[in-house]
């Protein structure tokens, strides 16, 4: 894609529209060459899993932060476990903290332990006082169009509306949803969840997505590494596929060459 598509996020610009994640790969080696495999520039981090960022003792062994140096990657911390606004908010000044003034950030507040489903009451509040401290929030949120647009009359930069369950690999389940929030929005809207493979990825980006943040898709699938790869390309086919525009939808072919209205 030319740099004049480039995914557009705080004021910075990004080449590639497809995020990942960190978690649930078999080791660091494989996590690594699987990032790398997606292309990705945008990389999150859950930073209450992220033991070298706090634990000098964790810091002097291989870790995660080694295989992600922040001259190639825009560290993405979130809020992954975080179940009230108050813990979400105090996570974020932590990774802050930590990260030397660091204040681009993924906000998740989750309601329900099994489903991961997010706490829209309090992801509200705590995206509030983000903002307010002067961070830079991306947020997880449901697909309700009402409760996107309240989080970015907030001030969030980006917008991450589930598409299916937290690591169900079920697909796009609420298509319609999604694209009324991707019509009406303007900060970009990025599929946070519901991913299981290329094709779900290519779904995401032809309904107009900005772009797609994945991990299970990856490091659940049988070949991490390939499977890296093939989410890259889709990314990139989906967003083609959107610019291009698609042709009718028809109930039926109508001929190329019509036999009608010939001079013989």
């Amino acid at each position: 894609m030319s740099e004049s598509d480039s995914l557009t996020i705080a004021g910075r610009k990004f080449e590639s529209r497809l995020l990942v994640g960190t978690g649930k790969y078999a080791d660091l080696d494989q996590a690594d060459a699987a990032i790398q495999s997606s292309g990705a520039e945008i990389v999150t981090l859950a930073i209450r899993r992220t033991p070298a960022l706090s634990d000098p003792e964790a810091a002097k062994k291989r870790n995660l932060l080694d295989i992600l140096p922040q001259d190639k990657y825009t560290l993405l911390p979130n809020t992954a476990g975080c179940y009230t606004a108050k813990d979400a908010v105090r996570t974020c000044r932590m990774a802050r903290e930590l990260l030397d003034g660091h204040n681009l950030v993924k906000l998740e507040v989750l309601g329900d332990e099994k489903t991961l489903y997010p706490d829209m009451s309090e992801t509200l509040v705590a995206a509030q006082q983000l903002v307010d401290d002067g961070f830079e929030v991306m947020v997880y949120t449901s697909d309700d169009p009402i409760a996107a647009r309240r989080l970015e009359d907030i001030g969030c930069v980006a917008i991450m509306p589930l598409a299916g369950p937290i690591g169900s690999g079920l697909g796009i389940q609420n298509r319609y949803n999604v694209i009324e929030i991707v019509e009406n929005a303007n900060v970009p809207v990025l599929v946070d969840a519901g991913v299981g493979t290329a094709s779900d990825a290519s779904i995401a980006m032809e309904m107009g997505c900005d772009g797609v943040l994945m991990n299970s898709a990856i490091a659940h699938a049988n070949k991490p590494i390939l499977m890296a790869q093939a989410m890259r390309h889709a990314v990139i086919a989906g967003r083609m596929a959107f610019l291009a525009g698609r042709m009718p939808r028809r109930r039926y072919a109508s001929a190329s060459s019509p036999m009608s209205d010939l001079p013989f």
